[in-house]
């Protein structure tokens, strides 16, 4: 399966703005039919705290644009959202769409980045999800969660073989987002896709990093800090043999004595 990761400058606040740099980067990089697109977390506005503006309802018009890109070009995309919720609040959303544009579902962010007050301002979510994409299981996750990986192992546990992390993840905490992302697809065996930004809003600077790593920790692709869309193919047998060779994730449930 095609996965096209797309690392770009969010402009702060500026929906329509970025609504349109996605367009553009998805239609000049001319990813073929079934492609799994990535976009990072809140790619519409950046990591912004004025929930209260920007959060919009289900099938608001950035979930709206996002159908379209996916019914457009017949592709498989994640972006991250601030949405409203059915009880009221907000949250931190990664939504994944279909290539007739339907949505396959919506994964709300479960560790809040209290340094910033997130959890003042979005609600978290409760659980793992799993979306079929393709021939792969794929399971989101939102920057913060990265460093939680009880919450990956869960969406392991739940059928997850690939793990898609969405970012904004700081310049100053560059090498940890690598670090985390390769030991991630290394504990679980999972494909990890990290979707990060360039650029910088008021309150960080973004160094992109953003990554494609196999199930062994091999880093298929990895971008600098210019604005970019990755691309790599996933082979999900590749996935499945590895799993099969070295049976870590059979032993999930199991006790075991042996050596790593």
């Amino acid at each position: 399966m095609q996965v096209s990761a797309v690392q770009f400058d969010i402009a702060w606040q500026d929906k329509p703005a970025n609504r349109e740099r996605v367009g553009a980067m998805v239609a000049t990089a001319r990813p073929q039919e079934g492609t799994l697109i990535v976009l990072p977390e809140m790619f519409a506005t950046g990591f912004s705290m004025d929930a209260g503006s920007i959060a919009e309802p289900p099938g608001g018009p950035t979930e709206g644009f996002l159908a379209g890109l996916a019914r457009t070009h017949r592709l498989y995309v994640v972006g991250g959202v601030a949405a409203t919720t059915p009880e009221g609040t907000r949250a931190n959303q990664a939504v994944a769409f279909g290539p007739g544009g339907d949505l396959l579902g919506r994964y709300a962010k479960r560790r809040s980045f209290t340094l910033a007050g997130e959890d003042r301002h979005y609600t978290a979510g409760e659980r793992a999800v799993v979306w079929s994409v393709g021939p792969l299981r794929v399971a989101p996750a939102v920057c913060y969660d990265l460093r939680f990986p009880e919450l990956l192992r869960e969406a392991t546990a739940a059928g997850a073989e690939c793990l898609v992390v969405i970012a904004n993840w700081p310049a100053v905490r560059a090498a940890h987002w690598r670090a985390l992302l390769v030991a991630r697809a290394i504990e679980n065996q999972a494909f990890v896709v990290g979707v990060n930004r360039v650029g910088r809003d008021p309150n960080a600077d973004y160094a992109g990093g953003s990554l494609i790593v196999d199930p062994t920790g091999e880093v298929l692709v990895e971008a600098a800090s210019d604005p970019t869309v990755l691309h790599a193919n996933l082979d999900p047998q590749l996935l499945r043999d590895w799993r099969r060779q070295f049976p870590a994730i059979d032993d999930l449930r199991s006790a075991g004595a042996g050596s790593g």
